[in-house]
């Protein structure tokens, strides 16, 4: 008998003590996930060869960044330049931003989206698409902080920079979860010439994209990279679109395809494996 209650115990001490672990380590996984993590911004460093792109432009400097979401929550002015900042301390000829500026609202954070935008510092230009939050919160108001920037605005058009005579196209199609692509208009007037790096918010818009044969790289972001992900398995949850490339480097038909983590949150406003992230690609000169 004597047995018996001293076994029952042990269970129960046993049984409290899992209990206290298991819901120390929830807590502690969510003050990481809200506090400590989505202030970890990783900086992405890739080469990529792109078999169009004119030796003139070897060793370009494109830096990625998407999915800002800019709020009265986490993304706030102070974070926002922050993010500037590091992206400048990339010295990037280009910055390619691929969507989602902002989350369900704009003219609160307008003056602050314009002041963060205006300080990056390319050596060419920032190149930037919409993506659906951004039609959601209100496209005209977000399209004009991109004009006020000074930003250029490749939705269903394109950007040139030019070396000389060499080209590198910059090109955009407006979002896809909106039905605003117009991919036909961007191909009826983008030269049969140079390497062109595509940017469309939503990542499986490669699927189509691709199969173009005019495109050497896509950019989207989107996915958030799942923003929640678990080991071994990946993310807990995907967004639509964002079902066959959501994060990181894929080939689709002869195309690399490129999915950005992004910087910004969406709620609940966790990230837990998951860190944002700023891209730095350094593209080569398939020729050379």
């Amino acid at each position: 008998m004597s047995t018996e209650r001293i076994t029952r115990r042990q269970f129960l001490k046993t049984a409290a003590l899992s209990t206290l672990a298991t819901t120390s380590t929830g807590v502690a996984g969510l003050i990481y996930g809200y506090k400590i993590e989505p202030q970890q911004i990783q900086i992405e460093h890739l080469t990529l060869k792109l078999p169009r792109l004119n030796p003139a432009f070897d060793g370009y400097r494109l830096v990625q960044i998407s999915d800002l979401h800019v709020d009265h929550t986490w993304m706030s002015e102070e974070r926002l330049l922050e993010c500037m900042r590091l992206v400048n301390e990339q010295k990037p000829d280009a910055v390619a931003i691929t969507g989602d500026f902002v989350s369900i609202e704009v003219e609160p954070f307008e003056a602050t989206l314009i002041k963060g935008l205006q300080a990056l510092t390319p050596r060419d230009n920032t190149v930037a698409v919409l993506g659906n939050h951004d039609h959601w919160a209100d496209a005209v108001v977000v399209r004009r902080a991109i004009y006020r920037s000074g930003i250029a605005d490749v939705n269903n058009s394109f950007y040139t920079v030019q070396r000389g005579e060499a080209k590198l196209h910059f090109c955009g199609v407006d979002d896809i979860m909106e039905n605003q692509q117009r991919l036909d208009l961007v191909l009826d007037t983008l030269p049969a010439d140079g390497a062109a790096i595509l940017l469309a918010h939503e990542p499986d818009f490669a699927d189509v994209s691709s199969q173009t044969g005019r495109f050497d790289l896509q950019l989207s972001g989107h996915s958030h990279g799942g923003q929640v992900r678990l080991p071994l398995i990946g993310p807990i949850g995907q967004a639509e679109l964002a079902q066959n490339y959501p994060a990181g480097l894929y080939k689709v038909n002869g195309m690399y395809q490129y999915t950005n983590r992004g910087l910004g949150m969406v709620t609940p406003q966790i990230r837990f494996y998951c860190p944002p992230e700023i891209t730095v690609f350094t593209l080569r000169s398939g020729s050379i």
